[in-house]
C-alpha cells in the first residue's frame, strides 16, 4: 500500500515537472492542426486533412486467454481505414492493461507519454492532472467545431459532454461516454441446485441465507466426491462492488441527492450510513462457511475464482449483470456444462430488499467512461474527428455485430445474434466496447432493433437468461444526476490509494471473527476518514451548499 502511493506520488511530481518543461512544446500546436480552439480550416473542402496526420488512441489489453491483439485484428483495421479514407488521419492504438489502467495511465501522463486520446474510469486521475496542467480544456475545441462533430454531439448530447464541466471556471476536461444499458450488478444462483434440493428462488435476504445454508450443508449430493471444494457464495477482494446490490440494501432507499453526492466520491460507497449492516452480514455469513474463505486473496484480472466458477464448485455469486454469458465458448455459462451437465445455469436473482421492501440499486446514471486528451496531444481537431467517427451510428453498428455469418446472425424477426468468432474476429470486451469508446452498452442504428436483440447478445446463451437478467438489473434503479459541482480539490491524488485501503478495510472487516467485527470495521473507517475520506466529505458538503444551497434534492 505505502508502496504503491509513493509511487503515484513521485508520478505527479514527474508530471509536474514535465508539463513546466514540455507543454509549451507540442500542446496546441497550431501547425498541426491542434491548439485549444483546434481550428477546422485545417480541413480541406472534402473535409480533409491535405497531408496525413497521425494520432494515438488507448485501448484496454484485457488479457484474455485466446483473444485478439488489442492493438492489431480486423477492428483496428476497420477503425484504421476508416479514418484514413474520411479525414487522411493514421491511427495507432496503444495498449494499457485493463485492471491497473488507472496506475498505467497515470504512470503515461507523468512520463509526458499518454495516447493522445485516454479512457479511464477514474474521475479522480482526470482531475489530479487537469490541476496541474496535465489534461486540455475541450471546451472551445467541442464548441467551435460543432457543425463538423455531429456525431458527437448528437450522441453524447449536452447532458454528457457538460456532465463534468467545472461550475466556475467552465473547463471541460472530460466528456462522459454514454452508457446505453444502464445495469450494474446482479446475483446469480445455480438453478438446477435449487430444483436438486427441492428449494424455491430466494427473494429475500433471509431465504438466501437458507438456501446458501442449505448448499453447505449438502455438499455431498451436490458435488459427490468434489464436497469440500463447494463455495455456497462468492465474492472477491472487491467486496464493495461485489456485494454492492446487498450491501445497499441497508442504506436509506430515500437517501437525498445531497447525501449521495456527498458520499459517492467512493463508488462503492463505503461512508454511506447503511453499509456497515451489509458488511456485518458478510462477516456472519463467513464465518458460518457460506462464503469463499479464499477471496480476499486474489487481485484484479486474476482468473481463480471465475476458474472455481466454471468449474461448478460455486452455488451463487455477486458479478456485472450479465458476468455469466461473457466470453462465448469461454463464458461461465458454456464452462458449468461441461461439469455439471446440461441442466448446469445460473440465473439472476434479486433476493436484497431495502427497508421500503423494494430493490433499489444505486447506478451511475447515463455515463461511463471518461474520454480526455492529455497536454501532450498536438492534434486536438484529428482527436475530436475520431470521436466524431466512432460516433457514428454506422461505424458503432459495424464495431459491435461484425459481419453476418462470422460473428452474428439474422433472425427471422430480425434480430441480431452474436455468435462465437476465432483469430482476428474475436471481440476481447463484449459488443467491442473497448473500441466504441464513447458507447457502452450494445446501441444499433435502430433503436427497436436493439431493443429487441439485447438479449440475443451473447454467443450461445439462452436469450430467456439474458432478459430475465437485464430486467432483473433494472428493477428499482436510481440513478445519480450531473450536480454540476465541479472538480473537489481533497480528491487530488487520492483516488486510488483510498480505494485500496477501502477494500483492505472490507476484506478484514469480512474476515474478522465475528465478536471483532464492529471494532475492525470502526477502527477501519476512522483511518480511511482520516486518511482523506473525511476531507473529500467535508469539502463536497460545503460546495455543495455554495451552489444549491439548502436544497436536498435535484430536479
Amino acid at each position: 500500500m505505502k508502496k504503491r502511493v509513493v509511487s503515484l506520488m513521485l508520478a505527479a511530481m514527474m508530471m509536474v515537472v514535465a508539463v513546466g518543461c514540455g507543454k509549451g512544446d507540442k500542446a496546441g500546436s497550431a501547425a498541426n492542426g491542434g491548439g485549444a480552439a483546434a481550428d477546422a480550416s485545417a480541413l480541406g473542402a472534402d473535409g480533409k486533412f491535405a497531408e496525413t496526420h497521425h494520432i494515438t488512441v488507448e485501448v484496454y489489453d484485457r488479457g484474455n486467454d485466446g483473444g485478439s491483439d488489442p492493438v492489431n485484428n480486423k477492428y483496428t483495421d476497420y477503425i484504421k481505414k476508416g479514418m484514413l479514407d474520411k479525414y487522411n488521419v493514421e491511427v495507432e492504438f496503444v495498449a494499457v492493461p485493463r485492471w491497473t489502467e488507472v496506475e498505467q495511465i497515470s504512470n503515461l501522463l507523468a512520463a509526458n507519454n499518454a495516447p493522445d486520446v485516454c479512457v479511464t474510469y477514474d474521475i479522480a486521475t482526470i482531475e489530479t492532472y487537469g490541476n496541474m496542467g496535465g489534461i486540455v480544456d475541450m471546451k472551445d475545441a467541442l464548441e467551435s467545431n460543432k457543425e463538423i462533430l455531429p456525431n458527437l454531439w448528437k450522441h453524447l448530447g449536452e447532458t454528457n459532454i457538460y456532465w463534468d464541466q467545472h461550475p466556475d471556471t467552465k473547463t471541460i476536461w472530460d466528456i462522459e461516454a454514454v452508457r446505453e444499458n444502464q445495469n450494474d450488478v446482479n446475483t446469480f444462483i445455480r438453478e438446477d441446485w435449487l430444483k436438486k434440493l427441492g428449494l424455491e428462488v430466494p427473494t429475500t435476504k433471509e431465504e438466501f441465507y437458507n438456501v446458501l445454508c442449505a448448499f453447505r450443508d449438502n455438499a455431498d449430493k451436490l458435488l459427490g466426491a468434489d464436497a469440500s471444494k463447494l463455495i455456497p457464495y462468492s465474492i472477491s477482494f472487491d467486496a464493495g462492488y461485489r456485494a454492492k446490490t446487498l450491501n445497499y440494501s441497508f442504506a436509506d432507499p430515500n437517501m437525498t441527492d445531497k447525501d449521495f453526492y456527498i458520499n459517492s466520491f467512493d463508488d462503492r460507497g463505503f461512508t454511506i450510513p447503511g453499509i456497515k449492516e451489509g458488511v456485518k452480514l458478510l462477516n456472519k455469513w463467513y464465518n458460518e462457511g457460506l462464503i469463499w474463505k479464499d477471496f480476499a486473496l486474489y487481485g484484479a484480472g486474476d482468473k481463480t475464482e471465475d476458474d472455481l466458477i466454471k468449474a461448478g464448485y460455486v452455488g451463487a455469486f455477486t458479478h456485472n449483470w450479465d458476468y455469466p454469458f461473457r466470453d462465448g465458448e469461454n463464458s461461465i455459462d458454456a464452462n458449468i456444462k461441461k461439469f455439471g451437465g446440461e441442466d448446469a445455469k445460473f440465473i439472476a436473482i434479486d433476493p436484497f430488499e431495502d427497508k421500503n421492501g423494494t430493490h433499489t440499486k444505486w447506478i451511475s446514471g447515463p455515463v461511463d467512461r471518461k474520454i480526455f486528451f492529455p497536454s501532450t496531444n498536438d492534434d486536438i481537431l484529428a482527436s475530436l474527428l475520431y470521436l466524431d467517427w466512432i460516433s457514428t451510428p454506422e461505424n458503432i453498428e459495424y464495431l459491435q455485430i461484425g459481419d453476418e455469418g462470422v460473428t452474428h446472425e439474422v433472425g427471422e424477426g430480425g434480430e441480431i445474434s452474436i455468435i462465437a468468432a476465432t483469430g482476428n474476429d474475436i471481440q476481447n470486451s463484449g459488443m467491442n466496447i473497448d473500441y466504441t469508446i464513447t458507447t457502452n452498452g450494445l446501441k444499433l442504428v435502430d433503436p427497436a432493433l436493439t431493443e429487441k436483440s439485447l438479449a440475443y447478445s451473447y454467443a450461445g446463451i439462452d436469450p430467456q437468461l439474458v432478459g430475465d437478467a437485464d430486467k432483473i438489473a433494472k428493477t428499482d434503479n436510481r440513478a445519480a444526476k450531473s450536480y454540476h459541482i465541479g472538480a473537489i480539490d481533497a480528491e487530488t491524488g487520492m483516488g486510488d490509494p483510498l480505494n485500496q485501503k477501502r477494500d483492505q478495510i472490507l476484506d478484514q472487516a469480512i474476515v474478522a471473527p465475528v465478536a471483532e467485527f464492529d471494532k475492525i470495521f470502526d477502527q477501519g473507517m476512522q483511518e480511511y476518514l482520516a486518511a482523506g475520506g473525511q476531507a473529500i466529505i467535508d469539502e463536497r458538503k460545503a460546495k455543495w451548499e455554495s451552489i444549491h444551497g439548502d436544497k436536498e434534492n435535484l430536479d
